[in-house]
């Protein structure tokens, strides 16, 4: 089911307790532009940012089963810096839903601490916040990228990951670890899989640049819920996570702002039905 509309809103209108898991990868604060005078992101400062995105994982949390979980993949970003928050100097466009990526800003106000070139630190700010309204961080996994993208910096290394949350509504869940086990080196048995995900980015032809590659919520999902469990996705993007959820014989519920985006995730599902 594809709703179209403000994450926020649209979440109270979804039932509780209806939701098995939530697999999802919110905006990037400062840096993405989603082409929405509604969108996420676009917050002067990351506290504001923060505060709205778990405003938003309040809701999930309602909607989520008491066993359910939340995977979050955020990425962080540099305060005032090129290519990161607000002035970005390389803007790219894409030409199908006229997203821009490093978009073109003025600098942020000054803030109290971060100062330009700064590393923000979102993800775990945004982590903390989620503690503070109740939900168990159970785990913080590395998504390493061996081929990331570029960046024209030569004053630090280059960025090659970003992380994926796993929280919890509740001490005790659902969590099938053997779903996503792992031949061992000898072959001869099963091994948990670790904390680091090395698994290329993807693309999708038509879709904005924060792609994800369908492995990643693929492993989510495995570990996260059964066959005919739901999935709830509240940024829907180019619609990945509906799609592996369907492949795995899941359903799912996403929520998208933008209309361009819902023509994509139609594409690929197959699915008809609009609220």
């Amino acid at each position: 089911m594809i709703i179209i509309g403000n994450s926020l809103e649209k979440l109270k209108e979804l039932d509780s307790n209806s939701v098995q898991c939530v697999v999802t990868s919110p905006p990037y604060w400062g840096l993405r532009d989603y082409d929405n005078s509604e969108q996420l992101g676009q917050e002067e400062t990351p506290e504001n940012f923060i505060s709205n995105l778990s405003d938003i994982f309040d809701e999930c949390k309602r909607v989520l089963r008491d066993d359910g979980t939340a995977w979050v993949n955020i990425g962080d970003t540099y305060f005032g810096a090129k290519g990161g928050a607000w002035v970005g100097e390389n803007s790219i466009t894409t030409e199908d839903t006229g997203s821009e990526y490093r978009i073109k800003k003025k600098a942020p106000p000054k803030h109290t601490y971060l100062k330009t070139k700064d590393l923000v630190g979102v993800p775990w700010k945004f982590a903390i916040e989620m503690q503070k309204r109740g939900w168990y961080l159970r785990q913080d996994i590395i998504w390493h990228k061996p081929v990331p993208m570029p960046e024209s910096v030569n004053d630090r290394l280059q960025k090659s990951h970003e992380h994926i949350f796993l929280f919890s509504k509740k001490k005790n869940y659902y969590f099938d670890a053997m779903a996503i086990a792992r031949p061992s080196v000898e072959g001869d048995r099963l091994v948990r899989l670790q904390d680091v995900w090395n698994i290329p980015t993807s693309n999708y032809q038509g879709a904005h640049f924060a792609v994800f590659p369908e492995k990643l919520p693929e492993l989510c999902i495995k570990a996260g819920t059964k066959e005919g469990d739901t999935v709830l996705d509240p940024f829907m993007g180019s619609g990945t996570t509906a799609y592996v959820s369907q492949r795995l014989s899941r359903k799912w519920i996403g929520i998208e702002l933008n209309p361009e985006y819902v023509k994509i995730i139609k594409e690929r599902t197959a699915q008809t039905s609009l609220f």
